[in-house]
């Protein structure tokens, strides 16, 4: 199993960024996916996730309205449309595959990605 993200940057407050997590190694239409963050000093947060199908997120209440999760299965790619963006979002971001449906605990995501930083500032 291997999740490889992307699309992190530096970006100005109420900016905009799209991440991408290509995922290989396993079934992916199968999974339900997830996306956290990290920011210094700060335990792992959870931001979104996805069911199999794109007819099922849910979000964090601190991005809900800002961000958005989707995923391509042929593509084997989960993504994170991220607007209106904080200087707070500022962390590195994870993608990682859930083993259980529903949860935000990171206990409950069996493979992670290595990360790709956000940084909003002006």
């Amino acid at each position: 199993v291997q999740l490889v993200e992307s699309g992190g940057g530096l970006v100005q407050p109420g900016g905009s960024l799209r991440l991408s997590c290509a995922a290989s190694g396993f079934s992916f239409s199968s999974w339900a996916m997830g996306w956290f963050r990290q920011a210094p000093g700060k335990e792992r947060e959870f931001v979104a996730a996805i069911f199999w199908s794109n007819s099922n997120t849910f979000y964090a209440d601190s991005v809900k309205g800002r961000f958005t999760i989707s995923r391509d299965n042929a593509k084997s790619t989960v993504y994170l449309q991220m607007n209106s963006l904080k200087p707070e979002d500022t962390a590195v971001y994870y993608c990682a595959r859930a083993n259980t449906w529903g949860t935000g605990n990171p206990r409950d995501y069996d493979y992670w990605g290595r990360g790709t930083q956000v940084t909003v500032s002006s």
